[in-house]
């Protein structure tokens, strides 16, 4: 597809079969419209108001998919590995370590309730950083369940380090590092430059709905750790209506970017991400938002100090799965644009996906990491390299991924992921079959949205099923 508009191939959301479907224009809005031969049409909007999606569409040009370029058999998303047809390289490996949680949270893409038998051993997290190793230099997720489950998170993260040549990021919900200084202070000296810290709100009856308890304080804590120890925090709201997006009394983005900032430069920025309904979601829960809504709150829930225009698409994954921008923030709560968005591109400033990928490797592991102590000279700010210092710390990110369920799943977009999931337990893609084209070697990368994607019924596409006690109470 060279526009916004036209054919692309979807799943249907009760059975997981790969299905035409095409993206439809319906006033300002796009939908995504497709039909299973069985279960019959499905009509879902995937981008409501400006900007437009014509405007915000990029054409790329295609990148290899890696150095795994397994054969195509089965067809998108069943062959992921990476195989012959993707369009995009490795941005962002996530490495689950562990399937464990202390949280059993109302919306969780993992499902996360396994026990410490569950984790997989230090070998086989070693064989998972050598598939980062073929995939050529990208940063590192170390993810799960809760990856400070684990006692060895610290050795882990060093491996991850060696392996990948980029930044080597914990996505977690920050409560072992607001009790645990000295085991944060680990995870720095091995090689961890960034928290993903899940937070929701500034307000603890968000927690109470999303998470289940109070936390704005654990919260609080944890960031507090991270300034003492120099670890980079990149907060992570899920949104979801009725819940913290607003409008209305329950919005809450623009009071998470003041506290955002308010902690800058410890917090390099924040990082929402529209509910998406995979893995663990609360029963019959189907209400989403979509990216150009989200911009639309920043700019109303920040009095106008971040609007639309200042964002741009990514020049790495689908345009129509990102946006960010880039402020410098003063330190008195005021922000200044670094680049206008349109017209003009995204960050990255191009049109090919190899070169996307690589500036947007180098992004992330300049911007989502610590700050560097400021030299003396930066003091009276009398030089370049010290005005450049300056620059550096107060720099801050607003940015949102769109992930996609089996609603919305475009595989025209899963084919230009560049957020790959390190997995081996590919149930639905022929595993004997693959792991013979791959010259038996166990891990793989499979896109994102593809290695979470859940039917209705929860069955996964991927993932092997486990029954979760809501499913047993339910059934």
């Amino acid at each position: 597809m060279t526009g916004a508009f036209g054919p692309t191939e979807s799943v249907c959301p009760v059975c997981l079969r790969t299905v035409p479907a095409r993206r439809e224009r319906d006033g300002e809005d796009m939908l995504l419209v497709k039909t299973c031969p069985e279960h019959g049409e499905f009509r879902i909007v995937t981008w409501r108001g400006g900007p437009g999606p014509e405007s915000w569409h990029r054409t790329k040009i295609p990148a290899s998919g890696g150095a795994e370029r397994l054969p195509v058999r089965r067809g998108c998303p069943l062959d992921c590995g990476l195989c012959a047809d993707h369009r995009q390289g490795t941005c962002t490996a996530v490495l689950e370590v562990t399937k464990r949680c202390d949280l059993r949270c109302a919306f969780c893409f993992a499902d996360a309730s396994g026990a410490p038998s569950d984790d997989p051993s230090f070998a086989e997290i070693e064989a998972m950083c050598r598939a980062v190793e073929r995939a050529g230099r990208c940063n590192i997720q170390l993810s799960g369940g809760e990856p400070t489950q684990r006692d060895d998170l610290p050795e882990i993260a060093a491996l991850a380090a060696t392996a990948c040549g980029g930044l080597v990021q914990v996505n977690t919900n920050g409560l072992r590092i607001a009790r645990d200084a000295a085991y944060a202070r680990e995870l720095a000296r091995s090689g961890v430059s960034s928290l993903f810290l899940q937070f929701d709100g500034t307000d603890d009856a968000v927690y109470r709905t999303l998470r289940g308890r109070a936390l704005m304080e654990e919260k609080t804590a944890a960031i507090d750790v991270c300034g003492q120890v120099g670890l980079g925090v990149v907060l992570v709201p899920t949104l979801v209506p009725g819940v913290n997006i607003g409008p209305g009394g329950d919005g809450q983005i623009g009071s998470i970017i003041d506290f955002a900032l308010s902690r800058s430069p410890t917090v390099r920025g924040v990082h929402f991400q529209p509910v998406s309904h995979f893995g663990r979601r609360p029963s019959g829960e189907r209400r989403r938002v979509t990216l150009p809504e989200v911009m639309r709150a920043i700019g109303e829930q920040t009095g106008g100090r971040m609007n639309a225009a200042d964002f741009s698409p990514p020049g790495c994954e689908h345009s129509f799965c990102s946006f960010h921008a880039d402020y410098l923030a003063p330190g008195d709560g005021s922000v200044v644009p670094l680049r206008a968005s349109r017209p003009g591109g995204s960050a990255c400033g191009c049109g090919d996906a190899a070169k996307g990928r690589r500036a947007a490797v180098d992004y992330v592991a300049r911007n989502w990491a610590a700050p560097k102590a400021l030299p003396e000279a930066a003091a009276g700010a009398k030089d370049f390299d010290a005005l450049l210092d300056l620059c550096r710390r107060g720099r801050f990110t607003v940015s949102a991924m769109a992930f996609q369920d089996c609603e919305t799943l475009d595989l025209e977009r899963v084919r230009g992921c560049c957020i790959h999931v390190v997995t081996r337990d590919v149930a639905g893609a022929g595993t004997a079959e693959r792991e013979a084209a791959s010259g038996g070697r166990d891990y793989r990368l499979v896109p994102f949205c593809a290695r979470y994607c859940t039917a209705l019924d929860g069955t996964p596409l991927y993932r092997p099923a486990h029954p979760s006690p809501d499913a047993e109470a339910d059934s």
